[in-house]
């Protein structure tokens, strides 16, 4: 929607995405007159050609009026199909603005004067989009505010001393840039233009640079700050001994290390499966908190061999305008919402608060049959280690933090945290899986302990075999690690204490929404593992399960890091730990 510069600039883009992800899409742009009416013939000219090129279908001379699920009704009474919209509208003055007492221009801005202080208000100053300098119309260009920072900084600092104002006239011409996804782009300034691949190029540097001034400057890879996601849960020793305290006013063995609880039903062959995880944010959008959170709780049922049913939420919005705090509840919900339903589970109901930050849960209720449920213990000498995706995640979001990582590193984990684990399930179950677990909090190198613990065995680990992230690797070598890391070494020192710092900090990582873990007979792993990377997983063998001399009790190493050899193993996009001794 919009014919200006900005929807000029998105349909293109949005049609060479779907064209490279092998999308089958149409991409229409909605303009109530010509696409870049307002710039001269020969650029109106150049756009055309380049929205053709591009397959772009061009709806001019109507206005869309209203937006549902099925799409867009537009002025003339006609639908327009959509499965998504992006906006591109033109500028409108805020309706507030009328409220305020001030002078405004026809079309509702601030009128100001060449000084940016308010025609009716000199003590009221008013700068870019909300206001109009008299005397000067300009379009609602960036560059237009951009330029009024200065003038207006100045005249603030004057006013203040009670010295003259300066006066400020905006240009009547600017430098527009127009890409046309096709790695070339026009360049219009006043009557002039030209078009080319270079003016892209062109266009790259420029914006690359404005882009450099304006990112905050990098952390130091070893920063103090605190984790959200999986990585913002207590450590391992804390837990225990609140536990221990727990397990004093209750029965023996009520609080047993596993995934979730199970409750007998109604049925004898069948027992309900109840977990419950929360976390705050990893990432600041709303809707993909909700649906990554609803993923992770959901992996606990999965691990315990159940289906998910129902959920309750539990939502924290941080402190705002009750129109803000509603639209972060709503789209945390929809976004939960719509990764328990694609589970086949239902959300029910839940809780709502207000907090610090932005948080997210969900307490899961499941069923599985008596006779199919997996347990941490589960594991057999003789089985192989299956890990069903790459780790990483907990070492990207904080080197995120740190402004370390990269756009396409954060997109991939993202990514990776929203796979449902129900047809890692089904493979897992036809290839004879014995225990499962989830790789959460504890990373790793911790879930495998407490598998190994509970079924009294120890295990022998590749660290090259697990799959990574991208950029998990890279960060993890520049010292980058959660902040849940330290602690979750203290379940560990014995296994790592040889390993490198960056193999350590990876097989130590707290994963949001991790893979599942699994033990599986030898003479089947290979065969599931295959399985598994047919349906799109970066799944892998990663050890062998051995009987073991140990007691319960004892500090000796469960877990033998096996030697590798130098260099790293790769597979596709994902990549493995190496360095390990």
């Amino acid at each position: 929607m919009g014919g200006g510069a900005g929807g000029f600039a998105l349909a293109p883009a949005a049609a060479e995405r779907l064209r490279r992800e092998g999308v089958e899409g149409q991409v229409s742009l909605i303009a109530s007159g010509p696409p870049l009416a307002a710039f001269p013939a020969r650029v109106r000219s150049a756009g055309a050609r380049a929205l053709a090129k591009a397959g772009v279908a061009i709806v001019a001379g109507d206005r869309a009026v209203e937006a549902d699920a099925a799409g867009l009704r537009l002025s003339s009474g006609r639908r327009v199909a959509a499965e998504a919209i992006l906006v591109a509208a033109d500028a409108q003055a805020p309706a507030w603005l009328t409220e305020t007492g001030l002078t405004l221009d026809p079309q509702g801005y601030v009128a100001v004067s060449e000084t940016l202080q308010g025609l009716s208000h000199p003590d009221v100053f008013a700068a870019g989009d909300c206001a109009a300098i008299s005397g000067h119309p300009r379009p609602k260009a960036g560059v237009f505010a951009v330029r009024q920072g200065p003038p207006l900084a100045e005249n603030l600092r004057r006013a203040a001393r009670g010295a003259p104002l300066t006066r400020h006239r905006p240009q009547r011409a600017f430098l527009s840039l127009l890409s046309t996804a096709d790695g070339r782009a026009i360049a219009s300034r006043g009557r002039w233009s030209v078009e080319g691949g270079w003016v892209w190029r062109w266009k790259d540097r420029i914006d690359r640079a404005f882009m450099e001034r304006h990112r905050p400057e990098p952390m130091a890879p070893d920063a103090e700050m605190r984790c959200g996601g999986c990585a913002a849960k207590l450590g391992p020793l804390s837990l225990a001994g609140a536990l221990a305290v727990g397990a004093d006013e209750h029965e023996a063995g009520s609080f047993e290390p596993e995934d979730a609880s199970l409750l007998p039903t109604a049925s004898a062959q069948t027992l309900r499966v109840d977990t419950v995880d929360f976390f705050r944010a990893f990432w600041p959008d709303p809707y993909l908190l909700g649906r990554i959170a609803a993923n992770h709780a959901m992996s606990d049922v999965y691990a315990m061999g159940g289906a998910p049913k129902t959920a309750l939420a539990v939502m924290v919005t941080p402190e705002a305008h009750p129109r803000l705090a509603e639209e972060d509840l709503r789209q945390m919900t929809a976004g939960g919402r719509a990764q328990l339903e694609d589970a086949g589970a239902a959300l029910v109901g839940g809780h709502s608060s207000e907090g610090a930050e932005l948080a997210a849960g969900f307490a899961v209720s499941g069923e599985v049959a008596q006779a199919g449920v997996w347990r941490k213990g589960g594991l057999r000498a003789g089985d192989r280690l299956i890990l069903t995706g790459p780790i990483g995640s907990g070492v990207i979001f904080a080197a995120a933090g740190r402004g370390l990582a990269r756009g396409a590193e954060v997109s991939a984990a993202l990514a990776a945290m929203g796979r449902p684990h129900a047809p890692c399930v089904q493979i897992l179950r036809a290839y004879g899986a014995t225990g499962v677990t989830d790789v959460t909090g504890f990373g790793l190198m911790g879930h495998l302990l407490e598998m190994l613990r509970a079924a009294g065995l120890t295990a022998r680990l590749d660290p090259a075999a697990p799959r990574l992230l991208p950029g998990a690797e890279r960060l993890a070598a520049l010292g980058v690690a959660s902040s849940l890391a330290p602690d979750n070494l203290a379940l560990a020192e014995a296994e790592l204490a040889v390993a490198p710092p960056s193999v350590r900090a990876l097989l130590l990582d707290p994963q949001t929404a991790g893979p599942l873990l699994a033990g599986a007979p030898g003479d089947r792993a290979e065969q599931c593992v295959s399985a598994l990377r047919a349906i799109g997983r970066e799944a892998a063998v990663i050890g062998d399960v051995m009987e073991s001399a140990l007691g319960a009790s004892d500090p000796a190493p469960r877990v033998q890091l096996m030697s590798l050899a130098a260099g790293s193993q790769r597979s596709g996009s994902a990549k493995t730990l190496s360095g390990a001794s």
